[in-house]
């Protein structure tokens, strides 16, 4: 009775998210090892730049790509991640129908508890920030170089799109740690459901 779920006469199958986690956690692993192979590669650039002595402003832009790359790397892994765990939760989803189905009789699945709202609410929250604070960092980084940006001003945009990072990364995280606590209540769920059907 500590559950909330819904009967059926056939296994529902996996939710929409459960179903485009399935389908994106491996591409979003793909594109994190790209992305930050190429926030490498930049930094590798603008390293060789300050040891030649190039412009300040070159230099400057490079450090406002080096970022943007790092940290669409960055939502892209903990994508990847999320999108792993809601692929964990579709097999439990999935799997229990299916037992319940061969078995015969009412298929029983659980709502979606509370932490997996909040686990994925926190996620688009923190790949907003990490994607909107690159994309700034892209935008300056082409004001410095077409001498639309001063230094200054590109200092200042760097240390605040910091803090917007560094919030979305921590927010990202949480998230991770609050998806992961859904799989306890699914596991319990499921225990409860199987005892029940041994007792019938």
């Amino acid at each position: 009775t500590e559950f909330e779920y819904e009967t059926t006469r056939a296994n529902p199958g996996l939710n929409g998210p459960q179903r485009m986690g399935t389908k994106l956690w491996a591409p979003m692993w793909v594109m994190a090892l790209m992305l930050f192979g190429a926030g490498f590669i930049t930094a590798l650039v603008r390293a060789q730049t300050l040891a030649d002595g190039g412009s300040e402003s070159t230099i400057a832009a490079l450090g406002h790509v080096v970022s943007g790359l790092t940290f669409l790397g960055f939502a892209a892994v903990f994508a990847a991640i999320s999108f792993a765990i809601a692929r964990i939760l579709g097999v439990f989803r999935s799997g229990g129908g299916r037992v319940q189905e061969a078995i015969g009789g009412e298929v029983k699945t659980l709502e979606m508890p509370a932490t997996a709202k909040l686990f994925m609410a926190g996620m688009m929250i923190a790949m907003m920030a990490l994607v909107i604070a690159s994309i700034i960092h892209f935008v300056v980084a082409a004001g410095v170089s077409a001498g639309t940006t001063s230094l200054a001003s590109s200092e200042t945009a760097a240390i605040t799109l910091e803090a917007v990072r560094r919030t979305g990364v921590a927010l990202y995280l949480v998230s991770i740690a609050v998806g992961l606590a859904t799989i306890p209540t699914v596991l319990r769920f499921q225990t409860a459901r199987i005892t029940e059907l041994g007792a019938g």
